[in-house]
């Protein structure tokens, strides 16, 4: 009844925000002196990371086409859930979509590059550097995306993902039955299952009352989202592992970003450049704001895992390695070996300046 409910809020929600137009062309908005509305969804809700990146982005289009296109907002469960805003933007009923890897996975087995322990640097300035530049991460992923009817834009971090828990994780083996929840990804649920744990998926809205009532007895999510949606409130225990980075991807329908006249694309990737650094410094100082804020307010223990500790988690999730290979196929080992290069180069450029 739930998943009725949101297909049916978001055909409504779709609707009405056409409301009024003359003409409908993919999904946009557009009147006879040529103004435009674009729509633009997000997974998370206002405040969040991607909040500020689509909020600025509709700022800098707007200003860029001296008001002649708009970008409207969607923050987290105004047109459904992540998968149905990714169906929106396969269908061109929405221009632009945030499309994290948790949820896409089941979908482009290839982006389940982004859900591998232990794969990126410890220096999140190392992963920046490889998420948003490197050109053959982008053709090679993005020819997944495109025979899923999504156009790659771009990929940025928001943070390194934390655990939360109602004991202390200090090891794999601490790890072992706990029922944590999981986006839907295969990768994500088998990387919990060889550190012992009974991984979970559960819709993101339903994870504060799922701890409350100890439904699942743990969760991962960056710093931001656990002060902003409270499960600091219901947990003991929160343990900083930096074993992966949240990554999200920014993705349009192909069929209207092809059809942008030149100096519309042109203009769309140059501000999706000029995002790539700030979205970058925004969400350093969320995460360290949040983090504050926890430390204040909440009556939890905060932990991190020594390099030791770290050491035995990585080497308990090496196998996933393997079984990205089987999922993605030949692609997915090209993908692993231009990000594992990529990131080899970024550090020893760093480390010679």
């Amino acid at each position: 009844m739930r998943h009725l409910f949101l297909a049916l809020f978001s055909s409504l929600a779709l609707a009405l925000v056409g409301c009024g137009d003359s003409s409908q062309q993919d999904g946009q908005q557009s009147d006879t002196a040529g103004q435009q509305t674009w729509k633009f969804a997000i997974e998370e809700i206002e405040g969040s990371v991607q909040h500020q990146y689509a909020t600025e982005f509709a700022k800098r289009i707007e200003e860029r086409s001296n008001g002649r296109i708009s970008v409207t907002v969607y923050p987290y469960g105004q047109l459904g859930t992540s998968s149905q805003l990714t169906e929106l933007a396969q269908l061109g009923q929405i221009q632009f979509a945030m499309a994290s890897p948790g949820h896409l996975g089941s979908v482009i087995p290839e982006v389940q590059l982004f859900s591998q322990h232990f794969l990126f640097s410890d220096d999140e300035t190392v992963n920046h550097k490889v998420l948003t530049s490197n050109q053959p991460l982008y053709d090679t992923l993005g020819a997944a995306y495109r025979e899923k009817n999504l156009h790659l834009l771009g990929i940025f971090q928001e943070g390194w993902m934390a655990w939360t828990a109602n004991k202390a994780i200090e090891s794999p083996a601490d790890f072992e039955g706990l029922k944590i929840r999981t986006m839907n990804s295969p990768l994500l649920i088998k990387a919990y299952e060889l550190y012992g744990a009974n991984p979970t998926t559960m819709a993101y809205s339903e994870v504060y009352s799922g701890l409350q009532l100890n439904m699942i007895d743990a969760q991962v999510n960056p710093v931001f989202a656990i002060e902003e949606m409270s499960f600091y409130e219901v947990q003991s225990h929160l343990v900083q592992g930096r074993h992966l980075p949240f990554i999200a991807t920014v993705v349009s329908n192909p069929q209207f970003f092809d059809g942008l006249p030149e100096p519309d694309r042109k203009m769309v990737m140059d501000v999706k450049r000029e995002l790539d650094g700030m979205i970058f410094d925004f969400q350093r100082e969320l995460n360290a704001k949040r983090m504050d804020i926890i430390r204040e307010e909440g009556d939890i223990a905060i932990t991190s895992l020594s390099e030791e500790q770290r050491a035995a988690f990585r080497e308990a999730s090496l196998p996933i390695r393997d079984e990205y290979r089987k999922l993605a196929g030949e692609r997915g080992d090209t993908l692993l070996k231009i990000v594992t290069s990529a990131i080899a180069a970024a550090e020893s450029e760093d480390g010679q300046q």
